[in-house]
């Protein structure tokens, strides 16, 4: 009998109303044939009630207790879930990461799942019973301590679930009917996808894009699990929501299929840093160490010996970034004459996989962008994707243009 992985969002069950009307999506797959996994994050708000009383209780907290605590949500979800279906005479059962059990590394707070056996979940399913409702976000570790995966970590749940179970699909209920060209909320114009490809919705996960979180989409690319973003409360469909898919199972790709942004941008600058061997390392070693992600960089001479290092991070890192790189400077093993820190920018990027057989991209994108009187601070490109920080004054009217520049409200 196959299996199906169903992913219910904080906004999803939210209440006690919105987890009835998820158990009846459920019921619905369980009466066409399927065994179901459901996997459910912390009611809305919930988490960050959690994470409020632990920051509350103790500033500099013992990562282990910070998961204890904040994984609860999950659970209560869970069991609330499996109540809810047992009333609808549907076996169901909840199971937390441990029970699984759904084992991670130790890393707290960031965990990453290394292993789902799948004996005990398939023994209850032969047992009887039809749905394990499993609380996302979470495991345990080799030492046998309760770890969580990161904000998001329930859609990495549900995909590492659906690959362990070769599930014929995991679909993905949020607040959201899909996956599209931009935030609608930005240009009235975004047109929801029917499909989209995997490094597409990697690229624009990783870009802003709040959809899906970024490790469940490399884990769906690299287990080739079928998955499908779609609206807890709109009507479903086989046609519902956007299909996060190969490359090969969409049949003709317009070379821009979205428009990301990310407003949580900084740039920052070294000035007049000594130009040698080495230098970038010197640089961007400290800022590693320090747990700084940097982003865009571009490399200018600025006189004859010396030259600027310009690279983009997130707001948040600012303080911590700028702490590890004057301490390598006061420790000796960095020059430069000062750093300038522009906390004012947005990233505005087009993703498109038709962008590998396709030319004049990065020629229209700039031209438009010209034409609209914004200027470019910094460039990066990928293969599917072209990147640019501007001022954030700027950010929606870029969004907008590019939007309409490449025609994406059109399906072709």
């Amino acid at each position: 009998m196959s299996v199906l992985v169903m992913k219910f969002g904080g906004t999803s069950v939210a209440t006690l109303d919105r987890i009835r009307r998820a158990a009846k999506r459920v019921g619905r797959e369980v009466a066409n044939g399927h065994r179901v996994i459901v996997i459910v994050s912390a009611m809305s708000g919930k988490t960050n009630e959690l994470v409020g009383y632990v920051n509350e209780t103790s500033p500099l907290y013992d990562a282990r207790e910070y998961d204890a605590v904040v994984s609860s949500g999950e659970n209560v979800t869970a069991g609330l879930m499996a109540l809810t279906l047992q009333e609808m005479d549907i076996p169901a059962r909840s199971w937390q990461g441990w029970q699984v059990p759904v084992r991670t590394t130790s890393a707290h707070g960031a965990a990453r799942i290394e292993e789902i056996p799948d004996d005990n979940i398939r023994r209850k399913f032969d047992e009887g019973m039809k749905v394990a409702v499993v609380a996302g976000f979470q495991g345990v570790s080799p030492e046998g301590r309760i770890t969580t995966l990161g904000r998001g970590g329930s859609d990495t749940t549900a995909v590492a679930f659906a690959a362990a179970f070769d599930a014929v699909r995991c679909d993905i209920y949020t607040d959201v009917d899909g996956v599209y060209t931009t935030d609608p909320r930005i240009s009235e114009k975004a047109r929801k996808l029917d499909r989209i490809a995997f490094e597409e919705m990697l690229e624009l996960a990783s870009l802003g894009a709040k959809v899906l979180q970024t490790r469940s989409v490399e884990l769906a690319m690299r287990y080739k699990v079928k998955l499908r973003v779609l609206s807890s409360f709109g009507e479903q469909d086989d046609a519902a929501g956007t299909l996060v898919c190969d490359e090969e199972d969409i049949m003709e790709s317009k070379p821009v299929s979205g428009v990301a942004f990310s407003r949580d941008e900084a740039q920052m600058t070294l000035i007049s840093v000594a130009d040698r061997p080495g230098i970038a390392a010197a640089i961007f070693g400290p800022l590693s160490d320090a747990g700084v992600n940097v982003d865009m960089i571009v490399q200018n001479i600025s006189e004859e010996g010396r030259t600027d290092m310009t690279f983009s991070l997130p707001t948040d890192q600012v303080a911590r970034a700028e702490k590890a790189l004057l301490d390598a400077r006061a420790a000796g093993g960095l020059d430069f004459r000062d750093l300038v820190s522009n906390m004012d920018v947005a990233k505005v990027s087009v993703v498109g996989i038709g962008m590998r057989s396709q030319s004049g991209v990065a020629s229209r994108m700039f031209r438009v962008l010209s034409d609209e009187g914004i200027n470019i601070k910094v460039i990066t490109t990928s293969e599917i994707k072209i990147s640019v920080l501007i001022d954030r004054k700027y950010m929606e009217l870029a969004v907008q243009a590019l939007h309409d520049a490449f025609e994406l409200e059109k399906a072709s």
